[in-house]
């Protein structure tokens, strides 16, 4: 998915090296690289355990971006990384600070020898836990997001974190523009699960929230054959389900039961003809 035509490239002649593994950090790059930056992805010998995962998304991931093995342990690697600091207009790592310590690379070594390089610090926890273990599924749990025992659906502390870390560096670049020199942001993916949690935490889904099913224009039904999502939410929605049922008032049981009398096909056809929003559900 681009993000914006093919012609608009604002980070023409902007470099972004990146040491950034697995998703949050390869997300943000993506969308920099379709704004026309130049991504040079720095993996170690082991290379990058999304392509172990799921080959053909690492493979869209980083597509466009020059890829180099280098081992960063090594002097030589250390050496070839600085060659490409020096021009770099970004450095986007997703390590966590204790091990960029041990490779020399935390932030007051880094803005000492690269004045104008920004830095934008993926980790999992915000200070002064950002060394603290975490991944995706314990971000989730921890904020109540998931019903035992069944595993979430999407990563969502991963790919809002992606999104933000993108929004972040475009801020970080901008500030380079205006005439900041070199900037230091720190990014906490379970900042990120919070942000997206913020649904729940208002009391809009789950727990007989507004919208967890509890009002009959926005439910998921089952039909003849299949089931469906029905989210006619607002009042100008809601009544034209309403007349369109032939319905004086609107409840779960009798919508439920509407439903069950046409096969999923027949209620998107009707939902065409009417305008509503509904749609069949998919399964992954």
């Amino acid at each position: 998915m681009t993000i914006t035509s093919p012609s608009y490239k604002p980070l023409t002649n902007t470099k972004v090296v990146s040491l950034a593994l697995n998703l949050p950090g390869p997300l943000a790059a993506k969308r920099l690289l379709e704004l026309g930056a130049t991504i040079i992805k720095i993996e170690p010998p082991t290379g990058d355990p999304l392509k172990q995962y799921s080959p053909e998304w690492y493979e869209d991931l980083n597509s466009g971006q020059q890829i180099l093995m280098v081992d960063l342990k090594s002097e030589q690697g250390q050496q070839e990384l600085a060659e490409h600091l020096k021009e770099a207009d970004l450095f986007l790592t997703a390590q966590r600070p204790a091990a960029l310590q041990r490779l020399d690379l935390d932030w007051k070594i880094l803005h000492e020898k690269y004045p104008t390089l920004n830095h934008l610090a993926i980790t999992g926890y915000p200070i002064p836990d950002e060394n603290t273990a975490g991944h995706d599924l314990t971000y989730q749990a921890s904020l109540g997001l998931i019903n035992s025992p069944f595993m979430p659906k999407t990563l969502i502390a991963d790919m809002a974190g992606g999104e933000q870390a993108a929004t972040q560096s475009l801020a970080l670049l901008m500030g380079s523009k205006a005439g900041q020199k070199g900037t230091f942001h720190q990014l906490a993916l379970s900042d990120s699960a919070e942000y997206m949690a913020q649904p729940a935490k208002y009391g809009l889904t789950g727990n007989k929230g507004i919208l967890s099913g509890e009002l009959p224009e926005y439910s998921i039904y089952e039909t003849k054959t299949n089931w469906i999502a029905v989210a006619a939410l607002e009042p100008h929605f809601r009544e034209r389900l309403m007349i369109n049922l032939e319905m004086k008032e609107l409840s779960k049981e009798l919508v439920a039961k509407k439903m069950k009398e046409r096969t999923s096909s027949e209620w998107l056809v009707w939902a065409e003809e009417y305008d509503i929003p509904l749609v069949e559900l998919k399964k992954l």
